[in-house]
């Protein structure tokens, strides 16, 4: 079978949940083997952005706030979402300036990713912020926001223990760390 044709056929879907960020679907299908079943969608109407704030120090700037999905504190790299028809990068420096009051001189493209595959279609474009300049935050009315500058090192230690485990911020300072390590970015 070629790799590029959908092994599932779709009897029916209905919509079953939406809001402004959201849709939730339910489809009715036939599962590779031939046996009827159900599948969920949630699809996204923006696209994550995630942004690396890195100084001159090599310092990166961290947010902190409750996750109401998981019940918990995350530590976490500045992120966002587009809106509808808004450019990624647009965004990133939106979300940049709200959540820590920094603006970027540099904007360097670092990943695009798929994330949770399985059950929606959410992508996330990441980007490295190099020459910042501060200014003074504007978080919207849905963000207690605590932000902290660290050594870059402790960040990366900060994903080794599972101290950030947001999948776009783990991704992200991996990524910086693989690309310190080919010496693709200087301190």
């Amino acid at each position: 079978m070629s790799r590029n044709k959908n092994p599932w056929q779709i009897l029916d879907q209905q919509l079953v949940y939406e809001n402004p960020w959201i849709r939730v679907i339910e489809f009715q299908v036939l599962n590779p083997a031939g046996g009827r079943g159900i599948y969920g969608k949630v699809h996204f109407k923006g696209i994550a952005v995630g942004i690396i704030p890195l100084d001159e120090e090599f310092n990166i700037y961290l947010v902190g706030q409750f996750r109401f999905p998981l019940d918990q504190y995350s530590w976490e790299i500045p992120e966002g979402a587009t809106g509808i028809e808004e450019d990624p990068l647009a965004a990133a420096k939106r979300e940049l300036m709200e959540e820590t009051g920094l603006a970027a001189n540099e904007w360097t493209r670092l990943l695009s990713m798929q994330l949770s595959n399985s059950v929606t279609d959410e992508q996330a474009v990441i980007f490295l912020a190099r020459g910042l300049v501060q200014h003074s935050p504007r978080p919207e009315e849905t963000e207690s926001l605590t932000i902290k500058k660290i050594p870059f090192e402790e960040a990366f230690k900060m994903v080794e223990t599972g101290g950030i485990s947001d999948s776009i911020s783990v991704a992200a300072i991996q990524q910086v760390q693989l690309m310190l390590l080919q010496g693709r970015i200087k301190k």
